[in-house]
């Protein structure tokens, strides 16, 4: 439960925000009628006040639709992200105008007056652009609700020297972060599932957080995952999100039991887990190395379960070896370094924030201050790694820019 006094300060600063923002409104609507001014007034001062009741009466509620919960959290906290975008512009303005009246003053001339100038003024301007940064912000997000279960396959052709001529050619389906809790479409996801069949690839291999926390988040959506196969299996590994790290448990015992749960439903989906092992892949009698570790993050709130040190032994005979780490973070800070010979590392994760933009020449995510290697393909030398968008989504029930994806990868 959250304390009197975080809400305290919540609701002020939220307050603050909501009164700079509203002297924006007043000076946009200046020339409009009485009427519309009250009526635009009207629904600022609702919405605003709609919000905090909301934000402070959440908690009593005992809303137990996590999906509700995940929306109305989304709507309030885009509301506020798109009004401290419009203040960033009504600061400008406001610091301007101080840096005027300061350079007047020393000047000892008289301050301009206002409205002088023939055209919209600087802070009638500022203000609209603010506004409109803001809302259309918000109006993407909101958009973004349609695209969660818009699937978008990635194709990417991977050459290495040291591939064994049987293996050019094997074509992987990647997926990574289902988050099944968060679904609520199974005739989407199947859709889903359909195309990567519709792919024929020889392997598939999931990239960890099938779930959001509890392995129950399965029951509509074990059948249709059990439907993924390739001639050369059905391999997975354990994300952050799997382990159950991010609910209350009663006992030690029944978060243990939770996650042996989830292992057995991998199982009988036809998975086969990967935990801090690697098994030989073989095709035309020769052989490669595919390695699956637990969670490594280096990233202090993640955590650390991965073992190299017991997945890696016996793999570095086999000259070609792919790894499974769910978290990104770990290819620099162990990989590249301790075990170079690592040719291709699959990870996921960062979803990309499922908000951004990808067009050509353009990538920008706001998970790319936090994460050096957050979507698509990135090199070092020889060495090379993947990052998966996610198939899934969690906390924001949508997706803006960055579509999930299924990603098709053929080793050349």
């Amino acid at each position: 439960m959250r304390s009197p006094r975080f809400i305290l300060i919540v609701v002020v600063v939220a307050l603050l925000i909501d009164l700079y923002v509203f002297q924006a409104i007043k000076t946009i609507t200046q020339g409009s009628s009485p009427r519309w001014r009250a009526i635009i007034f009207g629904l600022h001062w609702g919405i605003a006040g709609l919000a905090l009741v909301s934000f402070v009466a959440g908690p009593y509620l005992h809303l137990q639709n996590t999906r509700f919960n995940a929306y109305l959290f989304t709507i309030l906290l885009g509301l506020y992200i798109a009004k401290l975008l419009a203040v960033v512009f009504l600061l400008i303005d406001d610091i301007r105008r101080l840096i005027q009246w300061a350079i007047t003053r020393a000047a000892s001339r008289p301050t301009p007056a206002s409205g002088t100038d023939t055209g919209i003024s600087r802070s009638a301007f500022l203000s609209w652009l603010g506004v409109g940064v803001g809302t259309s912000v918000y109006g993407a997000l909101l958009y973004g609700f349609s695209n969660k279960y818009n699937y978008k396959i990635h194709r990417v052709k991977l050459s290495f020297d040291n591939l064994p001529a049987s293996f050019k050619g094997l074509k992987i389906v990647q997926l990574s972060d289902i988050h099944s809790g968060s679904l609520a479409n199974p005739t989407a996801v199947s859709k889903g599932v359909d195309s990567v069949l519709a792919e024929k690839p020889d392997l598939i291999l999931f990239t960890g957080d099938l779930v959001n926390n509890a392995a129950f988040e399965m029951k509509d959506y074990q059948h249709i995952f059990s439907r993924l196969e390739a001639p050369m299996g059905v391999y997975s590994t354990l994300g952050n999100h799997d382990y159950g790290d991010y609910m209350w448990w009663e006992t030690v015992e029944l978060k243990k039991a939770n996650l042996d749960r989830l292992k057995a439903i991998e199982k009988e989906m036809g998975w086969r887990l990967l935990i801090n092992e690697h098994v030989v892949l073989e095709k035309g009698g020769e052989q490669i190395a595919l390695i699956g570790i637990e969670n490594w993050s280096a990233k202090a709130r993640f955590p650390k379960y991965g073992r190299m040190d017991l997945a890696y032994p016996g793999a570095e005979k086999y000259p070609f070896k792919i790894l499974m780490s769910h978290d990104p973070s770990h290819w620099d800070a162990e990989v590249r370094s301790k075990y170079p010979d690592v040719d291709l590392m699959l990870s996921g994760h960062t979803h990309g924030m499922q908000f951004g933009v990808e067009l050509p020449g353009i990538k920008w995510s706001p998970v790319q201050f936090v994460y050096k290697q957050w979507a698509g393909l990135y090199e070092d030398g020889k060495q090379k790694l993947y990052v998966n968008r996610g198939y899934g989504f969690i906390g924001y029930p949508g997706r803006f820019g960055i579509l999930p994806e299924i990603t098709v990868i053929e080793l050349t």
